[in-house]
């Protein structure tokens, strides 16, 4: 156990020196932004990431180590947690196997050090899970209570949480020895708590029109007709981000528990899987499936493979060796860029190659101001571009936030993606100048263009971003 929780401490110092190393993708500053404007809830998803964000810049200032800070820390919490779960369900080898899994994957790999909303989603989902593991192996109903507060901070994380009481309540419902529960005042209480953590959600939401809950509720009336190849899609996302051969324990593990459903420590990880997995195939059958968003199945999933017979644990080590290999490899890419890979072939140059290079060479042409109406690449340029250069974001979403609004003085830039075209913000300014291109680039090779034009005299008042303290 010393061995296996210095191991687990030297693997949260390199990813930490990864935080810090990595520059930050324009997703991570926009939310960057939500931790300078604090609010119950947000357009795009509720506020736990802008908290955590909040958090780890006051420990460690406005610095892509600050907006990653909690993200190891938080892998490694649960990773323990993950651990103990499978000791009290199983033994303590099925606990150190699906912690050693779920560490091997890009999912958690890369996800503990990228500040986005599942960062502290898959904390709060395993410790859930770790605290309803030791109401079930133990018999005390007060870890309901912790079931709650951790399901509660779940659902402050992402809405995808929603599945984790579903998968609770079935598991309560559907089981003869966990319906037990039910006639006890734990369970209810729990789900109290849960449901009072997230009211301040429910409450701005209510406040603001519905915005954020129509918003990621219409992803699932997407799905519609039949598309197969999201579902090809979806599988070789999975089969890249969890790696291969931990994917496949994973799936097994699933199987298992699938199959062995009369006890309910297996009927407790079915509960937590298959209802995200069939609606995830589902919404793969019409509409894309974000790669990321599966990654809530595998904290039971990496359970249920540690408790796999024999022939199959001879492959956990090869499986992790593989997926610390991939994880590694990506990282030191995303850090360094040691290898010079075309575009196509290299995530980490489209998601964070050149932007502070960008920045330079904008603040280099002397704008009074820099507006944009491409919301994370206006919140990337607020995190890199020097104080004097004001930051303005152009957007209905920017109407749902407490920040200050004012009208741009003087002569700015307006910025927006050659993905849209390098179409003139006509409508926008009064004077529009000539236009020209910007290419953002790393070592050489090109990540993306951008338009650019000179503009003065905005039509209105715009959304000023706050800036690096």
């Amino acid at each position: 156990m010393t061995k296996w929780l210095a191991a687990l401490a030297g693997l949260t110092a390199l990813r930490l020196l990864v935080a810090a190393a990595a520059p930050l993708a324009p997703d991570e500053a926009y939310y960057w932004v939500w931790s300078r404007a604090l609010a119950p809830g947000y357009l795009d998803h509720p506020p736990m990431i802008a908290l955590w964000i909040a958090a780890g810049t006051a420990l460690a200032g406005d610095s892509a180590l600050g907006v990653r800070l909690l993200g190891p820390i938080g892998a490694a919490i649960g990773s323990v947690m993950l651990f103990d779960a499978g000791r009290r369900l199983f033994d303590a080898r099925a606990g150190l196997a699906a912690a050693l899994l779920l560490n091997a994957t890009l999912l958690l790999g890369i996800g503990a050090v990228t500040a986005t909303p599942d960062t502290p989603l898959l904390l709060f989902w395993t410790a859930s899970l770790w605290a309803a593991a030791r109401a079930e192996a133990g018999g005390d109903g007060r870890w309901w209570l912790l079931v709650g507060l951790f399901a509660g901070g779940a659902l402050l994380s992402k809405y995808t949480a929603a599945l984790l009481g579903i998968g609770l309540v079935l598991w309560l419902l559907l089981h003869p020895a966990a319906r037990g529960w039910l006639r006890t005042p734990w369970p209810w209480t729990g789900g109290g708590l849960a449901l009072l953590c997230f009211a301040p959600v429910i409450a701005w939401n209510a406040a603001h029109g519905w915005a954020s809950f129509a918003k990621q509720g219409g992803r699932a009336a997407d799905a519609a007709g039949w598309a197969p190849r999201y579902l090809g899609e979806l599988l070789g996302s999975q089969l890249g981000l969890a790696t291969p051969l931990v994917f496949v324990l994973c799936v097994a593990g699933s199987v298992l528990a699938a199959r062995r459903l009369r006890e309910a420590r297996f009927a407790l990880l079915a509960a937590l899987i298959l209802p995200g997995a069939v609606l995830f195939l589902w919404q793969a059958s019409g509409d894309r499936v974000q790669g990321n968003w599966p990654a809530i199945l595998y904290p039971a999933a990496a359970l249920a493979a540690g408790a796999l017979a024999a022939p199959w644990q001879r492959w956990v080590m090869p499986a992790a060796a593989l997926g610390f290999a991939i994880t590694g490899l990506a990282s030191l890419q995303a850090s360094l860029a040691p290898f010079a890979l075309p575009r196509r072939y290299d995530p980490t140059l489209i998601r964070t190659g050149g932007f502070e290079a960008l920045a330079a060479a904008i603040a280099a042409r002397g704008p009074a101001f820099v507006a944009g109406d491409d919301y994370a690449l206006i919140s990337r340029l607020a995190f890199s571009l020097p104080p004097r250069v004001a930051v303005y974001a152009i957007g209905a979403r920017w109407d749902l936030f407490e920040l200050p609004r004012a009208a741009p003085a003087g002569e700015g830039l307006f910025i927006r993606s050659a993905r849209r075209g390098e179409t003139r913000p006509d409508g926008l300014f009064a004077e529009i100048g000539d236009g020209a291109v910007m290419v953002r680039a790393r070592g050489g090779i090109e990540a993306e263009r951008y338009g650019t034009w000179r503009v003065t005299a905005p039509a209105g008042a715009m959304a000023v971003l706050p800036r690096r303290r």
